[in-house]
């Protein structure tokens, strides 16, 4: 049986925009969140280790730049063509060692050199949108680079626990606006501590939530298990469940 290619994909996406009214309907702004729920489930595939699972989610992430190169077409912006065109050239250009002469180690040198200095804002390429511990750190990753950052990690552990006062002081002092001021430095200063421990923040956390959620559903079931509902026990009671079930994980 023949397999459908890259250009079946796409003359389905001019048909789909022409034919179909929830296609036609779609703009650059409401397919936003559709390119960000797909990215994350080819994370969560990857995670899972199931290639079944990663090469259905890599065709549903496929679509969205195909989806989005459509609507540019229709009004005369660009094509996937452009996408691929571009895309193409960038690579090569970024991989003098491969299609050049250059020398490896000299090609990434240059390469972050060019990107810093060519920037006008130090700030340059990172999107918006990126979770905001993940935003936190590459925005430190760039001022590190700039010579501006923590030396080593007591300075930044000093940094931490200093966050971690000033926060309890204005929870003392029940002042809400600089309650959330002083956890986000507090939440700052952790991202920085990340770096400095070739950590990625985001993912520490994802796994830190993976880790919380299989916690609270063995507890649950614990309780349940018991005849008995959370509301049933203590708060001492619960603590003692939560260690035992933590130490068991």
């Amino acid at each position: 049986m023949r397999k459908y290619s890259f250009e079946d994909l796409i003359k389905l996406m001019e048909d789909l925009r022409e034919r179909c009214p929830w296609d036609r309907e779609q703009t650059h702004e409401s397919l936003k969140k559709y390119l960000i729920e797909e990215t994350y489930e080819v994370l969560e595939a990857i995670e899972k280790g199931d290639d079944e699972k990663l090469k259905e989610e890599l065709g549903d992430l496929l679509l969205q730049p195909v989806f989005h190169a459509q609507i540019a077409k229709e009004r005369s912006a660009f094509s996937i063509e452009d996408v691929v065109d571009l895309l193409v050239r960038k690579l090569k250009d970024r991989h003098p060692h491969v299609f050049g002469n250059a020398k490896p180690e000299e090609v990434i040198e240059n390469w972050e050199r060019r990107k810093m200095e060519s920037r006008e804002d130090p700030f340059e390429g990172i999107p918006n949108h990126l979770p905001a511990l993940m935003k936190s750190q590459k925005i430190q990753e760039r001022m590190a680079k700039k010579g501006f950052g923590f030396r080593n990690i007591k300075e930044i552990l000093d940094k931490v626990e200093e966050e971690f006062k000033e926060l309890k002081e204005a929870l003392i002092k029940e002042d809400r606006e600089r309650i959330d001021h002083e956890l986000g430095d507090l939440l700052t200063a952790v991202s920085e501590l990340a770096r400095l421990l070739n950590i990625n923040a985001e993912e520490s956390l994802q796994r830190a939530n993976k880790r919380l959620m299989d916690r609270f559903r063995r507890l649950e079931k614990r309780i349940k298990s018991a005849g008995k509902e959370l509301g049933d026990l203590s708060f001492e009671e619960l603590e003692k469940l939560w260690e035992e079930i933590k130490r068991n994980q």
